[in-house]
């Protein structure tokens, strides 16, 4: 442990200023996360069971919340699902059940990153950097209109027509590239390395969020004319015009 800021110190040139909730009931874990995060510039507060995670994050407000799915109290999911849906804050998911469906039950909580137990500390601090980067990063100021999609990446928000989206911080990242570079396709692993910034990882992420965004911009999401998929190949996003003539 005496070694840990230098083992992360290339992650960090000055403290970030974003501050990251810790939720882990395995004290253990959580200082270590805690002593990484820290090391790599980060304001770290934690807790210690699923109510006191809520509590917390309508408290202190964080940039994101690492979040174990195993907790006392209240089960990590639906604190991920009430975090979420009350506050927009950020979530990477902890957890030792490592499975696909696993992932994807966190993923459909709205966890906007996954990471299995056991895991690099190190990992974790650039997946929350990664994360935290496209949250707020550097945006246009104005909003660009692709049909019937307006995206204002400095607002972070995407209007069909004049309604306003909900979108979780991956959903907007992913719908944000997909509806700016209409009519091409993309392969999982290229929507991986452009939206998520991952070089490799678990294409099932890409699945369940195309999923869930067909749930928010799809007359029928069952029978898609927005977001395709192209069999063998990847997924599209169609202009409506172009949509309705296929």
């Amino acid at each position: 442990m005496d070694n840990v800021p230098a083992v992360v110190a290339e992650l960090a040139d000055q403290p970030t200023g974003h501050r990251v909730l810790v939720v882990d009931d395995d004290r253990t874990v959580s200082e270590v996360v805690c002593t990484y995060l820290r090391a790599a510039g980060f304001l770290v507060e934690q807790a210690f069971d699923g109510v006191a995670a809520v509590d917390a994050a309508a408290r202190l407000r964080p940039d994101l919340v690492v979040l174990d799915r195993m907790l006392p109290e209240l089960d990590g999911l639906e604190a991920c699902r009430i975090i979420r849906g009350s506050f927009g804050i950020a979530v990477i998911m902890l957890t030792a059940l490592g499975d696909a469906d696993d992932r994807i039950d966190g993923l459909e909580a709205g966890a906007d990153d996954y990471v299995a137990k056991p895991f690099s500390p190190r990992e974790l601090v650039l997946r929350a950097q990664s994360v935290l980067r496209r949250h707020t990063g550097e945006a246009s100021d104005s909003p660009i209109v692709v049909g019937d999609f307006s995206v204002d990446t400095a607002g972070r928000t995407i209007k069909h027509r004049s309604t306003v989206l909900t979108l979780t911080l991956r959903e907007f990242d992913l719908l944000a590239f997909l509806v700016t570079h209409p009519h091409q396709v993309f392969s999982r692993d290229e929507l991986l390395s452009s939206v998520w910034g991952w070089e490799f990882g678990d294409l099932s992420t890409v699945t369940v969020h195309v999923r869930r965004l067909r749930e928010k911009i799809e007359a029928d999401p069952a029978h898609p004319r927005l977001l395709s998929t192209v069999w063998g190949l990847g997924y599209r996003f169609d202009l409506p015009e172009r949509a309705a003539h296929e």
